[in-house]
């Protein structure tokens, strides 16, 4: 997931043409600063809390899905391409942090999965996520080191032996 700050009055637009409107879940930071949450198109990241395991343990993959995101995003402009309008609440869009792909980098450091059935329109970044995919499994990066449950099926209640 990745989050925005839009400032009140247009501060952070760069372009005084820029117009969309979209449905999204809100917060105030302070008084002229708003947040909204963003869904990453076709990945799927570890979540929060879960854990992978390794030869030396289990460890917190979901953390550390959640750390390269903060990482990658921290004092970086981010470019912000809505995609859709609602994925669970939130508009759905795709994220580059200095010409990269947020959800690609996601996928290849081991921390998040493609989910296809959300790229079927766009065959190129299928294409993309796919390799890094299998890429970062070769390398056996991040959560493919060792034991891993995919994001949705631990939202679902499975887990590894070393969670319960």
């Amino acid at each position: 997931m990745a989050a925005a700050i839009i400032l009140a009055g247009g501060a952070a637009l760069t372009s005084p043409s820029w117009s969309q409107s979209f449905d999204a879940k809100a917060r105030a930071l302070d008084g002229d600063t708003v947040a909204v949450d963003f869904r990453l198109l076709g990945v799927d990241a570890f979540e929060r809390g879960q854990l992978c395991r390794r030869a030396s343990g289990c460890w917190q993959c979901g953390k550390a899905a959640q750390d390269f995101a903060a990482n990658a995003l921290r004092s970086k402009a981010a470019t912000i391409r809505l995609v859709s309008s609602s994925s669970y609440g939130r508009p759905v869009a795709v994220v580059t942090v200095d010409g990269a792909d947020l959800g690609e980098r996601l996928i290849r450091a081991g921390l998040a999965t493609p989910q296809a059935i959300y790229l079927r329109d766009d065959p190129a970044r299928l294409r993309a996520y796919n390799a890094a995919f299998a890429s970062a499994r070769r390398q056996r990066a991040g959560a493919f080191a060792g034991d891993w449950i995919e994001p949705s099926r631990w939202r679902h209640g499975n887990r590894l032996s070393c969670e319960r």
